[in-house]
């Protein structure tokens, strides 16, 4: 067992160390520049070394547990709570070091390089996305300050393509061109989507984790590659409750005096896991208006008294749920109403 910890408070070109013994006796505080980092931390004896999830956290996580370190991460958030009245680095290391040192705290699994390089495709799909929502809402400001009114969404194109061609529409020449070059802008951003969604719907294919999460009705490439990208090992989470609550999809608690008040969704979980969870669960809800699920069943019983939005978020969290079953267990999904009537 190591019996030093080191809390290092990262930043881009200054890291300050703390290093104390498991008693949290103080050994030493150092600053350094990011040249000599890796230098001292390699001089260190194996430690228990902590830093906190932020950028660059899962990088040198990867660096120092080469070097023999254990490596471990913990949400600032959780930091937070021990820095000592002033905010500063040496504060913020000592910081860490109190906090990991809690025998209930909990900790943040370090990514691999894969994980990584997916999260910034997904990213870098949902920024073109964003870009490509911006130019379209420009050209609906532009021609509505003509007195064309035009509703929101990508699906509008051709519509705004046929009044700026609209010879009969009072639009000067200047306003033409510039809403031409607008739509040719979108049209690129169109294709660079389209090429990111082809990259990775190929990975879910490659991958056997994204295709046997695809084998649950409301679970596609994009929610597939999305838990691959943001989620640790499903083995870090003693069951799929704690799952669903990582992500994000259990009511705040409110409780006092043995009185349980439950609000709203927390929400204080990866958004981009949840946000897709809760599309799938409203694309089965949606689907269940044109094919009534079967009479009794829990969806069934659900839409009959709650709102629909609710009933979606109440399946992301049981999607959820099943999601880590699959995943800890290396089964398909098996759909519940025909292993009853099995």
């Amino acid at each position: 067992m190591k019996d030093v910890m080191i809390g290092v408070d990262l930043a881009k070109s200054v890291f300050q160390v703390h290093g104390a013994t498991m008693t949290g006796e103080v050994l030493f505080r150092r600053r350094l520049s990011r040249g000599q980092f890796l230098r001292f931390m390699g001089g260190q004896p194996p430690a228990v070394v902590v830093l906190e999830a932020c950028g660059s956290a899962h990088h040198w996580a990867r660096e120092l547990a080469a070097q023999g370190h254990e490596v471990k991460l913990i949400a600032p958030q959780y930091v937070r709570p021990f820095v000592k009245r002033q905010k500063n680095d040496a504060a913020d290391a000592e910081a860490i070091v109190v906090a990991a040192q809690r025998p209930e705290m909990r900790f943040v699994k370090p990514k691999t390089q894969d994980q990584q390089a997916r999260a910034v495709l997904f990213r870098a799909r949902e920024r073109l996305v964003h870009q490509r929502t911006e130019l379209v809402n420009a050209l609906r400001a532009v021609l509505y300050e003509y007195g064309q009114a035009v509703p929101a969404g990508v699906a509008q194109l051709r519509r705004i393509e046929s009044i700026i061609d609209d010879p009969d529409v009072a639009l000067p020449d200047l306003v033409r061109d510039e809403c031409r070059d607008l739509l040719a802008q979108v049209a690129e951003k169109s294709a660079r989507i389209e090429a990111k969604t082809k990259t990775r719907a190929a990975l879910a294919e490659e991958s056997d984790t994204a295709r046997r999460l695809q084998t649950m009705p409301g679970v596609g490439p994009m929610t597939a590659l999305a838990v691959e990208a943001f989620a640790p090992a499903m083995t870090t989470f003693r069951c799929g409750r704690d799952f669903a609550a990582w992500l994000g999809l259990v009511p705040r608690q409110f409780s006092s005096g043995g009185k349980e008040r439950l609000g709203r969704v927390s929400k204080a979980g990866q958004v981009d896991i949840r946000r897709l969870l809760i599309i799938g669960a409203m694309a089965r809800v949606s689907w269940a208006r044109r094919r009534p699920p079967a009479p009794g069943s829990w969806l069934d019983r659900m839409l009959a008294r709650k709102p629909r939005m609710l009933v979606a978020i109440a399946m992301a969290n049981k999607m959820a749920r099943r999601i880590w079953a699959m995943l800890t267990k290396g089964e398909d999904y098996r759909d519940p109403v025909l292993a009853l009537a099995a």
